[in-house]
């Protein structure tokens, strides 16, 4: 993909007459445009959400692995192969939306536990 702008030229003029019944010029005024190409959305890596739940949010070591893709996904980026890097983005996306929600998961019935298992009224 080309990042500069590329030129057009565009020639006004009829083939043929012109309104006064003579020839037409080869010399005629030109229109040149400028056309920005569409800018290509790099994919995203998520290394900052797999490093935090690779750190915080580590089920089945699923945030260590969402990690490793996110660093081939920034690695691919690098390279320009947006392809890969978007496929490599998408899989550490899934395996940190899994990691996060298991993470949410054990964290709210530890707390549960330790709630129903500290009360004082328990009956045994």
């Amino acid at each position: 993909m080309e990042n500069f702008p590329q030129t057009v030229s565009i020639n006004m003029q009829p083939y043929g007459k012109n309104e006064a019944g003579s020839p037409a010029t080869t010399f005629s005024p030109t229109i040149t445009a400028s056309v920005q190409p569409q800018p290509s959305p790099n994919p995203q890596d998520f290394v900052l959400w797999s490093f935090f739940n690779a750190m915080f949010c580590n089920p089945f070591c699923l945030g260590f692995i969402a990690l490793v893709f996110s660093i081939k996904a920034r690695d691919r980026k690098i390279e320009r192969d947006l392809a890969a890097a978007g496929s490599y983005g998408m899989t550490a996306k899934h395996l940190n939306i899994t990691a996060l929600c298991l993470g949410i998961l054990v964290t709210i019935m530890c707390i549960v536990l330790v709630v129903i298992y500290s009360n004082p009224y328990r009956r045994i």
